[in-house]
C-alpha cells in the first residue's frame, strides 16, 4: 500500500517536473519577443530592447555555481520549491512593471527579468536530475528527460506565437498586453508550489564530494577542451537565442519585415519548432553517430544558412504558411510572403537543436570526477544567451538587421572549430580519480 502511494506520488511529481521544465523555456523565450514591445513603449533602440533577454540570461552567470551549492545543502525538492517561488515574484515583478509610471516601468521590468533569470537557472539544476531519479534512473530515466525536453520545446515554439498575436498592432504594443502570458507563469507556479510541497518525494541526497568546491573547479579548468568547450556553451547559447530574437525584430519592424507581429511571433516560433524536430532526430542517430560528426556537420550547416541570410536581398520574398490573424481576430493557416532571409534562419535551428549536447559531450570527456564542477561552470557560461543577442541588437541598431548576424557566423565558426580542433583532450596526464 505505502509503495502503491509512493508511486502515485512520484507520478505527481513527474507530471510537476514536466511542467516546470516546459516553463523554463516559456518563461526564458518570453523575453525576446518583449523586446518588441519595449522598443514600441519606449522608443528604444534595438539594444536597449533586448536587455530584459541580457538580464534574464546575466542571471546565470551570477547563479550558476550557487545553485549547485543549494542542491547539494538542501536536496532537489526545496532547491524546486525557491527556484518556483523566486520565478513567481520574478513574473509578478515583471507584471507590476504594466502599473508603473512610464519614467521607472522600464527599470522594473529589467529587474524582474532578472530575478526571473535566478529561477530559470535553479530550475535548469534540478529539474533534469530529478526527471531521472523520479523516473528510477536508466532507460526510464532517460525517456522521462527526453519527454520534458520535448514539451519544452512546444512551450518554445508556442511562446513567440502567443506574444506576437498579444502585441496587435506594433505602433500601439505596451506591456499590459502581455499580460495574460504573466497570468499564465504565475499561475502555473503557484499550482506547481503547492502541489511539490504536499507530495512526499523518496530522493536521495546530491553526491557529495570529500573535496573543495575549490580544488574541483579549478581542477575542471586545467582542461583545455573543457574551457574551450565552455566558451563554446557561451557562443552556442548566443546563437540559439539570437537567431530567431533578431528574427522577430527584423520581422516586426514597420521599416524592415514590415510583418504583423503574429505572423512575425509564428515564423520565430516555427525555428523552435524545427529545434525540436532536430531533437527527435538527434536522439534517434545519437547512438550511431558521435558527437563530433553532429557538431561539425550542423555548425558547418549553419554556417551556409547564415551566410544566405546575410548576402540575401530582404526585398526578395518567399512563400511560408504561418499563422494569420483576421480582421475580426480569428487565427488561420495560411500562405503568406515573408522575406527569404527569414526563411534561411528558420532552418538554422535543425542546426542548434543538438549542439548543446554535443558541446557538453565532448567537453567533459576524460574529466572524471570533475564533472560536477564542470556543470556548474556550463551553468555560469549560459549567460551568453544574453550578452550575444544584446550584441546582436547594437549592430542591428547601427548597421542593420541582417549584418548583425555576422554575430552569429562568427559564433557558428568557432563551434566548427571546436568540433575539428578544439574539442581534443591534451590533458590525458592530470588524475581524475
Amino acid at each position: 500500500m505505502k509503495q502503491q502511494k509512493t508511486q502515485g506520488n512520484n507520478t505527481v511529481a513527474i507530471v510537476m517536473m514536466i511542467l516546470l521544465f516546459g516553463m523554463i523555456s516559456f518563461v526564458t523565450n518570453l523575453a525576446a519577443p518583449m523586446g518588441i514591445v519595449l522598443k514600441n513603449q519606449f522608443q528604444i533602440s534595438n539594444f536597449l530592447g533586448l536587455l530584459g533577454n541580457a538580464a534574464n540570461f546575466i542571471a546565470y552567470a551570477v547563479m550558476g555555481i550557487p545553485s549547485g551549492i543549494l542542491l547539494q545543502k538542501v536536496g532537489y525538492k526545496k532547491t524546486a520549491l525557491v527556484a518556483i517561488a523566486t520565478g513567481f515574484v520574478g513574473i509578478g515583478i515583471q507584471y507590476l512593471s504594466g502599473h508603473t509610471g512610464q519614467e521607472s516601468a522600464f527599470a522594473v521590468y529589467l529587474l524582474g527579468a532578472f530575478v526571473a533569470g535566478f529561477s530559470m537557472c535553479l530550475l535548469n539544476t534540478v529539474v533534469n536530475p530529478m526527471l531521472n531519479i523520479l523516473g528510477g534512473g536508466g532507460n526510464k530515466g532517460n525517456q522521462l528527460i527526453q519527454i520534458g525536453g520535448s514539451f519544452n520545446s512546444l512551450m518554445a515554439t508556442f511562446t513567440p506565437m502567443f506574444v506576437g498575436f498579444l502585441i496587435g498592432e506594433v505602433a500601439k504594443s505596451r506591456i499590459t498586453d502581455i499580460f495574460p502570458v504573466m497570468y499564465i507563469a504565475m499561475g502555473v507556479f503557484a499550482t506547481v508550489f503547492i502541489v511539490l510541497s504536499l507530495v512526499n518525494i523518496q530522493e536521495p541526497n546530491a553526491e557529495k564530494s570529500s573535496e573543495p568546491l575549490t580544488g574541483l573547479l579549478l581542477g575542471a579548468l586545467k582542461f583545455r577542451h573543457f574551457v574551450l568547450g565552455a566558451i563554446a556553451i557561451f557562443v552556442y547559447v548566443g546563437i540559439e537565442i539570437g537567431v530567431p530574437g533578431a528574427m522577430n525584430l527584423f520581422l516586426s519592424d514597420p521599416n524592415a519585415g514590415g510583418l504583423e507581429p503574429t505572423v512575425a511571433g509564428f515564423v520565430a516560433g516555427t525555428y523552435w519548432f524545427l529545434m525540436l524536430i532536430g531533437r527527435l532526430i538527434g536522439a534517434s542517430i545519437g547512438a550511431k553517430v558521435s558527437s563530433k560528426a553532429m557538431l561539425t556537420v550542423t555548425s558547418f550547416i549553419g554556417l551556409a544558412l547564415v551566410s544566405c541570410a546575410i548576402f540575401s536581398s530582404v526585398d526578395t520574398p518567399v512563400n511560408l504558411p504561418v499563422l494569420q490573424k483576421g480582421a475580426a481576430g480569428e487565427l488561420s493557416f495560411g500562405s503568406t510572403q515573408v522575406p527569404i532571409n527569414a526563411m534561411f534562419l528558420v532552418l538554422v535551428g535543425l542546426c542548434t537543436s543538438i549542439m548543446w549536447g554535443g558541446i557538453f559531450n565532448l567537453a567533459v570527456e576524460g574529466l572524471g570526477k570533475y564533472v560536477a564542477a564542470a556543470s556548474g561552470i556550463f551553468m555560469v557560461l549560459v549567460c551568453g544567451g544574453g550578452i550575444l543577442p544584446a550584441l546582436q541588437g547594437y549592430i542591428a541598431d547601427v548597421a542593420g538587421y541582417m549584418p548583425s548576424y555576422w554575430v552569429v557566423f562568427a559564433g557558428l565558426l568557432y563551434l566548427l572549430f571546436y568540433a575539428l580542433i578544439g574539442s581534443k583532450n591534451v590533458n590525458k596526464n592530470i588524475a581524475v580519480n
